[in-house]
């Protein structure tokens, strides 16, 4: 019995076909049936036919495409439908067409920044139903966008040749947060009558280095944060400020401010910084001892020549809610060894007052 069963594996090893070494990755492979081991040499399967394909040269991982740097003149094609984040910064992009954007329903953030964008098709956005980012930013584009998406957050459009915004350019945008319009060559009369009327949530705007002569009208009660510097603003008018009762910070450096009117501190009553520095200021902004929150005040690089014991002060002590942290008064004609310490009696650290280093111009 024993001699039978050792005959019967003799040959059963002789049937056996020789040892071959399989490489590594050959492990994880997994055969079909019957198929053997797979030839290094054979045709790879084809791509289903539904398989996301990223555009060539672009590169994309996790549904962001990221085609920024590469020259190209127009959106490219075959962008995955379910992208999220779309980005084509620093190209030579020069129109939108209507059609770039159709199968992307799901993009919440497009950025076309520094490209040379002189024309976007009406209903080039219209697809782009969850869309929260848009950046424009340094391009060629004289208009505002048509039929920008309702769910928009955030809308970067400074750096262009901007210089009309109509009634309608912010039409139905009733989510959008932050909106940078800086660098457009807008004057005051480029900014129609309620055409930020729509923007009931926005809580931050910046208009800076523009040729704006005054502050726009009709501005969002919304707003926490108002950017206005490097105009050409002469004066700050009261009721161009009623009814910001949330302003936190309000920026207006780099004017040509001569006067600030009677009452637009109380219209800010929550404003905690408020920037005016590099006007031509002669007197300190009236209204500063009778407001509770103000901590923060630069007035350096105007033309003050006098600083009086209630100027930025209530006449009583501890009367004030919120303290000084900052007032700047340097590079002012204000002779500093004439003003009477019980001038900031407000302030929080003396550290804080910054006084002298005026040079005439």
């Amino acid at each position: 019995m024993k001699s039978a069963c050792l005959l019967l594996l003799l040959v059963s090893a002789c049937w056996a076909l020789p040892f071959r070494q399989s490489g590594f990755l050959d492990f994880m492979m997994e055969d079909e049936v019957g198929s053997g081991v797979p030839d290094a040499m054979a045709p790879m399967p084809p791509m289903p036919p539904d398989m996301p394909v990223c555009p060539f040269r672009c590169q994309c991982h996790l549904r962001v495409i990221q085609c920024s740097d590469l020259g190209l003149k127009s959106v490219p094609d075959k962008i995955p439908s379910d992208t999220t984040l779309l980005d084509l910064q620093n190209n030579k992009i020069t129109e939108i067409k209507e059609n770039d954007f159709k199968v992307l329903k799901g993009l919440h953030a497009l950025i076309l920044v520094n490209n040379k964008i002189s024309i976007i098709h009406a209903k080039a956005f219209m697809p782009l139903a969850k869309l929260q980012r848009l950046y424009l930013s340094k391009n060629q584009l004289k208009d505002m966008p048509n039929n920008m998406p309702k769910s928009l957050q955030e809308l970067r459009i400074h750096e262009n040749q901007i210089s009309k915004i109509k009634k309608a350019s912010f039409e139905g945008l009733l989510n959008v947060i932050v909106m940078e319009l800086g660098s457009n060559p807008l004057k005051s009369s480029g900014i129609d009558d309620g055409a930020f009327a729509d923007l009931r949530r926005v809580s931050y705007i910046r208009i800076a280095d523009t040729n704006l002569t005054e502050i726009p009208k009709g501005l969002p009660s919304s707003l926490s944060e108002l950017h206005l510097d490097s105009n050409k603003i002469t004066k700050v008018q009261a009721e161009r400020l009623l009814g910001l009762k949330h302003l936190a910070k309000l920026g207006l450096s780099d004017n040509e401010i001569s006067l600030v009117e009677n009452g637009t501190m109380a219209n800010v009553p929550h404003l905690r910084e408020l920037h005016l520095d590099n006007n031509v200021l002669t007197t300190v902004p009236p209204g500063l001892p009778d407001h509770k929150y103000i901590q923060v005040v630069y007035l350096h690089n105007n033309k003050i020549a006098t600083v009086g014991t209630e100027d930025f002060c209530p006449p009583g002590f501890n009367t004030k809610k919120a303290m000084y942290s900052g007032i700047s008064l340097f590079s002012n004609p204000v002779p500093y060894w004439e003003v009477q310490p019980i001038t900031f009696r407000c302030v929080f650290d003396r550290s804080a007052i910054q006084l002298g280093n005026y040079r005439k111009k």
